[in-house]
C-alpha cells in the first residue's frame, strides 16, 4: 500500500493493520471491539510489558520493520516464557509520525503477527496514535496451564546453572553493525531477530526448575537478579560456556574478548533456570555454574572471581 500513515488516517490504518492478522483459539473476541477477550484456563493471567523507542532500541537503517516487529513481540514473549508460562496474546501501541510510509506499519505488523504464530499467539488488539518519533509498546499474556509460576527467588544453593538459546549472538551483530558492516549474517540477524527458545520455558518449569529469567540485559545481570532475589551467590564457569568460532574472529576483529558479549550482552532472550542438582537435563541445556550460599562476594562470580569488566543493560546508563 502506497501512502503515508497520515493521508490513510486512523481508522484507516487500523482497518489495514488488523486485516494481516491471524488467531488463535485462545482469542474469544479479536480486535474490533472495545478490548480483546482472550481465554485463561489456568484462572491466572501472566503479563508482561516493554517499549521500542525508534534511535534508542532501533536504527530503520539497520533493522527492517519486520525485524523491529519481530523483535518486539520476541522480547515480550520470552518474558512471558521465563515465567515457565504459553504465551497466548498480544496487544499493541504504536506511535508515530504522520509522514510514515504505511507500507512501514504493515511490515511492522507482519512481524508481530509471524513471532507470534512462532510462540502460539496472536496480537489482539491495540492503539495507534500520532507523535514525532516512532514508538512501538507492547502487552503480552500468558497461561501458565495449571502449573506453579517460576520466578527469580527460588535458587537454592547446591542448585545447577544452565541456559538455553543464544548467548552474545546480539551483542557481537551489533559491534558487527555499529562498524558499518553486514556480516557475519547470522549475528547480525541475531541482533535484528532474537530467536528466543519459548517451548524451553514451561518445559523447564516441568523439569522443576527453582528460578528462572531470559537473558534481556546480559547474562551476570539477570542472573544477579537471581542472585538478589534468591539471596545467593552464583557463580560461572566461563569453561563451560560455548563461544562459536565466528565470534572469536569477530572479537578478534574489532578489539573484543567474545566472553565479554557472551556474560554481559542482552537482547538474545536465551533462557537461564537454575536446577536441583538431581535433575536430568535434556541436551538443548547448558549447565555453566551453580549457586552457592551467600558470601562477601559479589552475587554473580566468573570463575569464583568477580567481573569487572563494564557490561549489562541498564535503560538510564551512560553506556551499554
Amino acid at each position: 500500500m502506497k501512502g503515508t500513515v497520515g493521508e490513510l488516517g486512523e481508522f484507516g490504518l487500523i482497518r489495514e493493520l488488523t486485516s494481516r492478522l491471524t488467531s488463535t483459539p485462545a482469542v474469544r473476541i479479536g480486535p474490533g471491539d472495545d478490548a480483546a477477550v482472550v481465554s485463561a484456563p489456568d484462572r491466572r493471567v501472566v503479563a508482561s510489558t516493554d517499549i521500542l523507542i525508534e534511535g534508542r532500541h532501533f536504527r530503520r537503517d539497520w533493522s527492517t520493520a519486520y525485524d523491529v516487529g519481530r523483535k518486539a513481540a520476541a522480547q515480550n514473549l520470552a518474558d512471558i516464557a521465563a515465567m515457565g508460562a504459553v504465551p497466548t496474546a498480544l496487544l499493541l501501541g504504536l506511535v508515530v509520525p504522520a509522514e510514515l510510509p504505511v507500507t512501514w506499519a504493515t511490515e511492522l505488523m507482519d512481524g508481530l503477527r509471524d513471532e507470534c504464530q512462532v510462540a502460539g499467539a496472536a496480537v489482539v488488539g491495540g492503539d495507534v496514535v500520532r507523535g514525532d518519533t516512532i514508538m512501538v509498546s507492547i502487552t503480552a499474556l500468558g497461561d501458565l496451564r495449571n502449573h506453579d509460576p517460576v520466578t527469580r527467588g527460588g535458587a537454592e544453593p547446591g542448585d545447577v546453572v544452565a541456559y538455553t538459546g543464544w548467548l552474545g549472538w546480539s551483542a557481537a551483530g551489533y559491534a558487527v553493525l555499529s562498524r558499518g558492516f553486514r556480516s557475519p549474517r547470522a549475528f547480525v540477524e541475531a541482533h535484528r531477530r532474537p530467536e528466543p527458545p519459548y517451548h524451553a520455558g514451561p518445559a523447564a518449569a516441568g523439569l522443576g526448575a527453582t528460578a528462572m529469567c531470559d537473558v534481556s540485559d546480559g547474562l551476570i545481570a539477570d542472573l544477579g537478579h537471581i542472585a538478589e532475589a534468591s539471596n545467593v551467590r552464583i557463580d560461572l564457569r566461563s569453561g563451560l560456556i560455548d563461544i562459536p568460532g565466528q565470534m572469536h574472529d569477530i572479537g578478534q576483529a574489532v578489539g573484543v574478548d567474545p566472553l565479554q558479549w557472551v556474560l554481559t550482552g542482552g537482547e538474545d532472550h536465551a533462557i537461564v533456570a537454575t536446577f536441583p542438582p538431581d535433575v536430568k537435563l535434556p541436551a538443548r541445556w547448558k549447565v555453566i555454574g551453580e549457586v552457592i550460599a551467600p558470601s562477601a562476594l559479589p552475587q554473580v562470580t566468573v570463575d569464583g572471581a568477580p567481573w569487572h569488566s563494564a557490561g549489562g543493560w541498564d535503560h538510564f546508563g551512560e553506556t551499554e
